[in-house]
């Protein structure tokens, strides 16, 4: 068995998590053994720690952290793993400088995998985007359109970038990236990747990535219908982070 911490533990995606382990047989080898969260106590029989960070050695060892929580957690969580060298897997979004710096740190110390999206769908979506741009970067204009439901923080998402970033990492040349055409004049723009975002009512998250030229457009698109999706993709890590060494790891070394 496979000892996991959630941190996260009550919200949305620690719910998914605990579902996934409870009734799915492809998870069945997981056995959560705490839950970092807000408050300290129990949830349904498992204790939850809300300052791991300071707390380690209350808290029972595991084999793996998975970490759906809030950016502002995200530091206590890692410091946990560092003093333990417990494998995490950050699929928390919208981290800021410290909170990267500190993973890099964590890394030197313990195997950490970050994503910007546990969808395996997205980051396959990802991988055809870049075996198709180089062969149309300079002839056709890529833009990138992200819709979700209207109690989405972020605009664009951190998916929408991760698109463009591998994108990007695939040309010859690098494209500036231009958020909105608001005010900018008519240009082929050829040297730019568009990102739009829409937000609106209880739409699913979708992302298409259009190749636009001559008189043909290409376009690849995502669709979400549960958050399940992510709970799987970070589980499936978990799997993959479990019997590694110190490092940083992402979906392309999952995906192979």
């Amino acid at each position: 068995m496979k000892k996991l911490i959630i941190s996260g533990f009550d919200g949305r995606m620690g719910r998914a998590l605990r579902a996934l382990v409870s009734d799915d047989p492809l998870f069945e080898d997981f056995e959560i053994v705490a839950g970092f969260d807000q408050i300290d106590g129990t949830v349904d029989g498992t204790p939850i720690f809300s300052k791991p960070g300071s707390d380690s050695g209350n808290i029972p060892s595991a084999d793996v952290v998975v970490d759906f929580s809030n950016y502002t957690f995200v530091p206590e969580v890692l410091r946990y793993c560092i003093k333990t060298k417990t494998p995490v897997v950050v699929a928390t979004t919208a981290l800021g400088a410290p909170e990267l710096d500190l993973i890099n740190e964590t890394a030197k110390v313990t195997a950490v995998f970050r994503s910007a999206n546990m969808s395996l769908g997205v980051n396959l979506v990802a991988k055809m985007s870049q075996i198709a741009a180089p062969a149309v970067e300079d002839s056709f204009n890529i833009e990138i359109i992200e819709t979700h439901h209207n109690q989405k923080k972020d605009a664009p998402s951190g998916t929408a970038i991760l698109l463009a970033d591998a994108i990007n990492d695939s040309l010859q040349k690098r494209k500036e990236y231009i958020y909105g055409r608001y005010g900018r004049e008519n240009d082929p723009g050829l040297s730019e990747i568009g990102i739009h975002a829409v937000r609106g009512g209880t739409i699913p998250g979708r992302h298409t990535v259009m190749f636009a030229g001559p008189d043909e457009v290409i376009e690849i698109t995502h669709t979400v219908y549960s958050s399940r999706v992510f709970a799987i993709g970070a589980l499936r890590a978990a799997e993959f982070l479990s019997e590694k060494p110190s490092g940083l790891y992402d979906m392309d070394a999952l995906l192979g």
